[in-house]
C-alpha cells in the first residue's frame, strides 16, 4: 500500500527493515526536529487529540481509527486545501484502473 516511509530514530522503527522487505522504500528523516518542519506540524495536530506525553494505550483500536479519520478530513493548505482522505481515494481510483486496464 505504501511506496515509501520516512524514519527516524525513534524506537518504533527499529525494525524497519521489515517494511523494506513488503516492497516499501525507507528513508530517514534529518535529527533534529527544527530539520523536518513538516512532521513536527503534525505531531501538533496529533496533539489536538492526544495531549502530548499521554499513554497511548489509553485509546483502543476504534479511537485511533476515529483519530485518524478526523485528522485526514481536515484540508491542508501544503495539499491545495484538499484533504489527505481525498487525495489517497484519487490515488486508490488511479492504482484499481491501472489495475483493471492490465
Amino acid at each position: 500500500m505504501f511506496k515509501t516511509i520516512t524514519v527516524d530514530n525513534g524506537t518504533e522503527f527499529e525494525t524497519f527493515t521489515q517494511l523494506e522487505s513488503l516492497g516499501a522504500k525507507v528513508y530517514f528523516a534529518p535529527y533534529s526536529s527544527w530539520e523536518r518542519p513538516q512532521n513536527e506540524r503534525h505531531n501538533g495536530i496529533l496533539h489536538q487529540y492526544i495531549p502530548k506525553g499521554t499513554d497511548i494505550d489509553r485509546y483502543n483500536d476504534e479511537d485511533i481509527l476515529n483519530i485518524a479519520d478526523e485528522i485526514n478530513s481536515h484540508p491542508r493548505r501544503v495539499l491545495g486545501y484538499q484533504t489527505p482522505a481525498e487525495l489517497f481515494r484519487t490515488f486508490l481510483d488511479e492504482v484499481y484502473t491501472i489495475e483493471n486496464i492490465s
